[in-house]
């Protein structure tokens, strides 16, 4: 096994993802409507046609594809395909949102040590999958040491704020 190097690079954050779609329009439509972000300025330099959004605490870049026509279009929706995901504060909401657009998910349910995490998996209009969960519910525990921690900002400062104990309690929601 690797040494582990720790952070080399100095990294401090995810700025942003970057996706070609073969609509801009309907990518931004997207993006603001079923996730919520919010489009903001993009640098007037780029002689290429996209749209920046953020939300989150995260940016998205959509940039148009050069030969939307060529773009395959993912239909099967599979939770091990490449995708980011969201936390979310209700399942049921996502869901009955969701289903009142008009938008096709699957739902997923992981157990790990009588701890449970529901996931739901769609995509945008160019194929690209969005998973929304409540993955909270189980700690991010390193391999080789460390402090446990938790997925999401809010808890992830609650236990910074806290000493340094050997271990965290994290509730179990079950549902």
């Amino acid at each position: 096994m690797k040494e582990n190097k720790g952070n080399p690079l100095h990294l401090s954050s995810l700025n942003h993802i970057s996706l070609v779609c073969k609509s801009v329009d309907q990518s931004t439509d997207f993006y603001q409507n079923v996730l919520g972000f919010v489009p903001v300025r993009r640098p007037g330099s780029f002689k290429f046609d996209g749209a920046w959004l953020f939300g989150h605490g995260i940016g998205i870049h959509l940039l148009q594809s050069e030969e939307p026509e060529n773009m395959t279009k993912k239909t099967v929706i599979n939770p091990k395909d490449n995708h980011i995901s969201f936390q979310c504060e209700s399942m049921g909401m996502v869901e009955k949102k969701l289903t009142e657009m008009g938008i096709d998910w699957v739902r997923q349910r992981v157990e790990e040590g009588g701890v449970y995490v529901d996931q739901l998996f769609f995509h945008d209009p160019d194929g690209f999958m969005i998973e929304i969960c409540n993955c909270d519910n189980i700690p991010v525990i390193p391999l080789a040491g460390g402090m446990v921690r938790s997925c999401s900002r809010l808890n992830l400062q609650m236990v910074q704020q806290q000493p340094q104990p050997q271990q965290i309690h994290v509730p179990v929601i079950q549902p």
